[in-house]
């Protein structure tokens, strides 16, 4: 291996505590968060104003016993969550870094390709489990999550059109002097609801409906099993955060202003799970393929026809 070999994987497993480290905290600004918004106090007893609770929360969970149901299909009941860790993890060495982390020419595609693939794991948790409540769970995330990712495909295609790249390198350089935001600011609202419902969060959390699915796909999950869920969840809650900041409101890395809105970003994934209730199963559908497919596939088309008036000007 080169030494830029060596470095880039210092610098990936850099990448990878941090984004743990982030997630830990993200689950402590979400408590609090959610405290404040139904007027009681959040974690605040375990270190200096709750400081250490994430902390705690995980060696309770992985210092618990690990069960199984003795019906389940074992190897996939116990890889899936592992599995899913793993694939929300990998999304991270798409970030737009400019030391060259790993520089993905075609990291558009390669975050699609993760996102689809992270389907099946939830999809095999399900199953796995032998459980009804599982199976159902499971089956409505994978309903869920291929509708919108057509969504978030059509919006993708929207950007490739007017950056002309599949790289998110491109976007650093594209919006030095205005953010897209304010040419896509539709398409933005169109990808952040996207993201919910990729995420599977409130009020599109179908896939762990507690009122009807006890705790849906997850539910005969317990101990280091449900902590290896949890996070996968909130890396990728995390991940969608960022990539909304690049994609929208410049990419600066190294600037404070990115990471503020970033927080912000996860801020309002909080902000969606403590005010707004669940969403009806066949809104959730029709919502998908009647209202934002038409949407992002006639801002794709505009954007084409854009950037095609704007290249013959320039010739």
């Amino acid at each position: 291996m080169y030494i830029l070999d060596y470095v880039s994987l210092a610098c990936m497993l850099l990448l990878v505590i941090c984004v743990l480290v982030g997630v830990a905290f993200l689950t402590l600004l979400e408590r609090s968060v959610l405290g404040y918004v139904q007027i009681r106090k959040g974690p605040n007893k375990v270190g200096f104003m709750g400081i250490m609770q994430p902390f705690s929360d995980a060696i309770k969970l992985f210092s618990k016993e690990q069960t199984f149901p003795l019906l389940s299909n074992y190897v996939m009941y116990y890889y899936s969550p592992i599995v899913s860790l793993f694939l929300s993890l990998l999304m991270w060495s798409v970030m737009p870094y400019l030391l060259g982390l790993f520089m993905f020419n075609l990291s558009m595609l390669f975050f699609l390709c993760i996102t689809s693939l992270g389907v099946y794991t939830v999809m095999i948790a399900g199953w796995s489990s032998n459980s009804s409540y599982s199976l159902l769970g499971g089956m409505r995330a994978v309903a869920q999550t291929i509708s919108y990712e057509v969504s978030l495909a059509l919006v993708f295609m929207s950007f490739m059109v007017l950056v002309s790249s599949f790289s998110l390198m491109d976007f650093f350089k594209f919006q030095e002097y205005i953010w897209l935001i304010f040419l896509t600011l539709p398409l933005g609202m169109v990808w952040f609801v996207s993201s919910l419902a990729e995420t599977n969060r409130t009020p599109f959390d179908f896939a762990e409906g507690e009122s009807e699915l006890v705790s849906g796909f997850n539910i005969e999950y317990s101990s280091g099993g449900f902590a290896l869920i949890f996070l996968s969840e909130y890396s990728s809650i995390l991940f969608m955060s960022m990539l909304f900041s690049v994609m929208f409101m410049g990419s600066n890395l190294y600037s404070l202003g990115f990471y503020l809105m970033l927080v912000f970003i996860s801020f309002l994934f909080i902000w969606a799970r403590g005010t707004l209730p669940r969403f009806r199963y066949d809104k959730l559908m029709y919502l998908a393929w009647k209202g934002f497919l038409p949407i992002s596939l006639n801002f794709m088309f505009f954007y084409l026809g854009l950037s095609i008036f704007l290249y013959s000007l320039l010739i």
